[in-house]
């Protein structure tokens, strides 16, 4: 059996509407279930997270793909403990915040369990093509 690719461009179209329902979390919290607003960006940053995975390493099996996106979300979790003026002004831009946080949150990591499985959810239903096709 021929070893399956992950299509590249589907997890590129997908990165864009994962990051849109999460800022639609931060966005309309007041009008979302309040398990939702709290932790649902957290969680689809991780799956973002494992949509960028996917396209760097479109070979890898999803186990694989999995690790290395929660490693990826844990240490930028860790690293919201580090506080020098520059990253720290860095975190006080919008992206900057977005992408790298601003506190430490034990519960952060729960979420990106969380996000990864979602990705993991969304690897095993998206189109798979052969290895010697383009993507």
């Amino acid at each position: 059996m021929a070893r399956k690719r992950r299509r590249r461009g589907v997890c590129a179209c997908l990165i864009p509407l994962v990051v849109l329902a999460a800022l639609c979390t931060r966005w309309f919290g007041g009008s979302l279930p309040p398990l939702v607003a709290r932790y649902g960006g957290d969680t689809l940053w991780a799956t973002t997270a494992f949509l960028l995975v996917g396209i760097a390493f479109p070979a890898w099996s999803t186990l694989r793909a999995a690790a290395l996106a929660f490693a990826v979300s844990c240490l930028v979790e860790a690293s919201q403990l580090y506080h020098a003026p520059w990253i720290d002004a860095l975190r006080g831009t919008t992206v900057g915040g977005l992408a790298l946080g601003y506190e430490f949150l034990w519960s952060d990591l729960v979420c990106y369990a969380a996000g990864v499985m979602l990705g993991i959810a969304l690897d095993l239903a998206l189109p798979r093509e052969s290895e010697g096709k383009g993507g």
